[in-house]
């Protein structure tokens, strides 16, 4: 690659920018973000809607001019390589990258949308984007009845935050347990007595059916409940989606590329077109969708590695999950979880857990290798456990690594 080879990237979130930065000097690269806002680190939404943290400290380093916000890819033509913009702009290229990322599920409940409608009623929020964080917590107030539907990382968060802000909070989750797709039941059951104590009243295997709302000024609707699949109505002001995360791949499957369930990439995270590579959330690698931040730093790299000329592959990421809940009065509650936490027959698992100091550490062993782990309460061994299954190594002195000086 050349400094004058055109490199249009579509999406202006963490992969996007990172490969940005890594092909600076490399190439002429241009960065199409569809937000108006200076760029941010998602991973701190929940912060911002606490209180805790001012929008600003969200911002992530940017690459310039070579970035253009709140300009949006309406078409990719493959055949004239160029990008099409909703500003009437068109954007040539040599190589383009997909990191479109992904939108917030929205569940199929009664009264979300009026026939043939697309807006959601007044009080209802999803949480994914820095608009929907700035919209919900200019909506929160002190004694504020909010109703977050999905237990997963984002409601989690979620309810978490509209706690610590005052909001009387109940957290509505379908599953039988808190983040079940990365904690094991004890761990899941700690996560709920931390969260009760800070007020969030949580509520598992419950499915709500749908919206109750009400007429608002200038023709609007405005929610005032939700509605349980059992017939039970729950009063609320707010109504927090938080049900997942979707990849964004309209743009890729209108060009015809290969998609399933993200925009399917080979080992150069290349797409079905070898002009087009696709990274970060949207982008499907070996079957695996991460929607992860590691792994879109990661696949970043590596394809600033591929299109340098650098001799490089990526062949997947072990992604570890991290979690700080509390800020207030009843303090904090760290938890990470790593791998494969729901052993098969024949692992090997070993537990160690302490009611009086809220922690928890969990790690599975599956013929004398580190496979996955939960840590709750207190994560100072949790670098020294991820570098041991990272490095697929056999674990030398486990206690050392599940005790409070193993990380160091």
């Amino acid at each position: 690659m050349t400094s004058d080879q055109r490199v249009v990237v579509i999406g202006g979130g963490l992969a996007g920018l990172r490969l940005a930065a890594r092909l600076t000097g490399a190439a002429a690269v241009t960065v199409l973000g569809e937000e108006p806002h200076v760029p941010y680190n998602r991973v701190l939404l929940a912060e911002v809607l606490a209180g805790r943290y001012a929008p600003e400290v969200t911002a992530l380093p940017t690459p310039g001019p070579a970035l253009r916000r709140g300009v949006r890819a309406v078409r990719i033509d493959r055949a004239d390589r160029t990008v099409r913009c909703d500003d009437g702009t068109v954007a040539e290229y040599d190589t383009l990258v997909l990191a479109t990322g992904s939108n917030a599920v929205l569940p199929p409940l009664r009264a979300l949308f009026e026939p043939e409608g697309r807006d959601l009623p007044d009080g209802v929020h999803a949480f994914r984007t820095m608009d929907d964080c700035l919209a919900l917590s200019a909506a929160v107030r002190p004694g504020a009845r909010a109703v977050v539907i999905g237990g997963g990382l984002l409601g989690v968060s979620a309810a978490r935050a509209l706690a610590a802000r005052g909001a009387v909070v109940v957290l509505a989750q379908q599953g039988e347990r808190l983040m079940e797709r990365h904690l094991d039941t004890e761990a899941s059951a700690l996560l709920a007595a931390h969260l009760t104590g800070l007020g969030v009243e949580i509520h598992t295997e419950c499915r709500v059916r749908g919206l109750i709302t009400s007429a608002a000024p200038r023709g609007h609707r405005e929610v005032t409940g939700v509605e349980l699949a059992d017939g039970y109505r729950l009063d609320a002001d707010l109504v927090v989606l938080a049900c997942g995360v979707r990849p964004r791949v309209g743009l890729a499957r209108a060009a015809g590329l290969d998609v399933r369930t993200g925009v399917v990439v080979d080992d150069h995270l290349r797409t079905s077109d070898p002009r087009i590579h696709a990274i970060g959330d949207c982008a499907e690698h070996a079957g695996q969708v991460y929607g992860l931040a590691g792994a879109a730093l990661e696949q970043a790299d590596a394809l600033a590695a591929v299109l340098t000329g650098t001799p490089a592959r990526y062949t997947g990421t072990r992604a570890l999950t991290r979690l700080t809940l509390g800020g207030t009065e009843n303090g904090s509650l760290d938890l990470a979880a790593f791998g494969e936490t729901t052993p098969r027959p024949g692992d090997d698992v070993v537990r160690l857990a302490d009611a009086t100091r809220r922690t928890y550490r969990k790690v599975v062993l599956r013929d004398d290798r580190l496979v996955g782990g939960v840590l709750l309460g207190e994560l100072s061994t949790v670098g020294a456990l991820a570098r041991t299954w990272e490095g697929d190594e056999s674990p030398h002195d486990l206690f050392h690594l599940l005790t409070d000086d193993g990380g160091h």
